[in-house]
This record gives C-alpha cells, structure tokens and sequence, in this order.
C-alpha cells in the first residue's frame, strides 16, 4: 500500500484559512510563477516549486477530504482536484441526492473506513489526507505516515487549524525536505511511529 500524506498549504502561525474559510495569499504561490503546474494555464510556480510538487502530485491516487470541504467547493464540480484518480469524503451524511451520480466520490463515516477505502482504490499510490479537522483526526489516530506542509510567509492570528482540534502531543521526525520556493517553504516531516 501507498503511504498516507496529510498535506496543505498553511500560514507560518499554523492556519489553512481564516475564521471566514477563506485562504487569503495562502495559494499566492500557486499562482505567481512561470512554470504551468498542470493544464488549467492557471497553476503556475516557480522552477523549484514545480521540481517538487510535480512528482508529488503524480504519485496522489486518492484525497481524503471531510464534508465542510466538499460543501465548500461543491465536490470540485464533480472533477478530483489535481487530477487525482478518487475522492474519499468524511461523512454521516450520504452523496447528494443527484450530484454528478458518476464522479469518483465515495462517502463514508468515519475516518478509519475512509483511510481504508482510500487505500484499497490508490493502491500502492499515495493516499493524500487534506489538512484541518479531518487531517488531523488520521493523524491522532496513528494513519498518517507523512506531514507536508507549504509554509507561506503570512501570519492568520485566527482561523482553521492546520491539524485542526489535536489535542494530544504527536512527535514527528525531522524534516527530510526543506525547499525554498518563491513565497513558499516546502517542509515534509515523516511521522514518528510510537
């Protein structure tokens, strides 16, 4: 099986959005380069953040999100996001009655049964786990193998947790990526194993 990833972009303070769920500059980085990062046109970074992230997107077979996300972005329009292969959506409530009834979506309650589904449908790919609630639910449940973080130069105060509402201590190894980008640090951090 593939490793699980928690993965988002996030402000130095440790915030993936505002109290309002909005990003502010958190995706700045995303879009300011001159490297197309995928085929929108739109994506675009710099040489070195395309060096990593490019790679890293490739091996995603499936992203685990929880319901707020998916309400939020109308499940991406029924399109996986980053061209991954299946979406793994946190919750007790069932797919909308008609939305897009052949999208790669799949609902479940609870995240054990989305880590294993996900697994099952990425195979031996990388199942990515989005930051936040969710995310940090995986990781206090001993699921995560990896932490990634895109660190944008920007302090929030307030807002949505990176690792949502941990409330127990999670020790992690030292990062075995450290990358400068252009507005952005590229950290990964393998996740200690008790």
């Amino acid at each position: 099986m593939g490793k699980v990833v928690m993965y988002a972009s996030v402000s130095v303070d440790g915030f993936i959005a505002d109290e309002n769920d909005q990003p502010g500059p958190l995706f700045d980085w995303l879009t300011s380069g001159d490297v197309p990062l995928d085929d929108s046109g739109f994506v675009k970074v710099s040489r070195t953040s395309y060096d990593y992230i490019r790679p890293y997107w490739d091996e995603i077979g499936v992203t685990i999100a929880g319901r707020h996300v998916f309400d939020m972005t109308d499940g991406w329009d029924g399109e996986p996001p980053a061209g991954v292969d299946h979406v793994v959506v946190v919750s007790r409530r069932p797919r909308p009655e008609g939305w897009h009834p052949e999208a790669p979506f799949h609902f479940v309650d609870g995240i054990e049964a989305a880590v294993a589904t996900a697994q099952e449908l990425a195979g031996d790919r990388t199942v990515e786990v989005a930051a936040g609630d969710v995310g940090g639910q995986v990781l206090a449940a001993g699921l995560v193998d990896e932490v990634r973080m895109e660190v944008v130069p920007v302090v929030f105060g307030t807002g949505k947790r990176y690792f949502g509402s941990v409330h127990a201590q999670h020790l992690l190894d030292d990062p075995d990526v450290v990358i400068q980008g252009d507005r952005v640090l590229h950290l990964r951090y393998p996740v200690r194993r008790r």
